[in-house]
């Protein structure tokens, strides 16, 4: 038997050696992503801090290529993110996906607590300095995550499946979960033998 076939993701990670974690804007892909890297003893690959640089302006395409072909070389990792631009190189040498699937009340209930979190860290770091002009760039990025959010929504649901189903994505074992509980239910139970 090969590795596919014996590897069960929706019940072991047993045998799940590159993980991709897919899923909508605020689902939580990158919290996933870090705690089973860090429960496999693993590489975690976060692809939003390869395309953001400081102050989140971003870097050119061919440097977020060059990132990440070098970022997923290793035989072991766990990388989190939807970026089509490298689709190309991370869903080839992916062999797992968990797809965090979640009702879109879910996501946008993330992204407010996030951006609220963030604007009082950042209302903090500025106080009474000249920086305190960040915080209206801040609510915008808060303001476009709820948009990529809903925007994103039905094409996911519309295109994953599609997208899983091709001839070249057939290597990749899919698990959809639907919500954070039945995420934290599969993660205990697929990360204890």
């Amino acid at each position: 038997m090969t590795e596919t076939t014996t590897r069960i993701p929706a019940d072991t990670l047993r045998g799940c050696h590159r993980i991709l974690v897919l899923g909508r804007t605020g689902s939580g892909k990158t919290t996933l992503a870090r705690e089973l890297a860090a429960r496999l003893g693993v590489p975690h690959v976060e692809l939003d801090s390869l395309y953001f640089g400081p102050g989140f302006e971003t870097v050119p395409q061919p440097v977020l290529r060059e990132r990440t072909s070098a970022a997923v070389a290793g035989d072991r990792w766990v990388t989190d993110g939807n970026k089509s631009a490298v689709r190309d190189l991370v869903w080839p040498r992916a062999d797992t996906v968990v797809w965090l699937d979640y009702p879109l009340a879910v996501s946008l209930w993330r992204l407010g607590r996030r951006a609220v979190r963030r604007t009082s860290a950042l209302k903090a770091e500025t106080a009474g300095s000249a920086e305190r002009a960040a915080l209206p760039r801040q609510m915008l990025r808060a303001a476009r995550g709820v948009t990529t959010a809903l925007r994103s929504h039905a094409g996911q649901r519309r295109d994953y499946p599609r997208m899983f189903a091709a001839p070249q994505h057939r290597h990749l074992q899919v698990v959809r979960l639907r919500s954070p509980r039945e995420t934290r239910r599969w993660l205990e139970r697929a990360s204890h033998e």
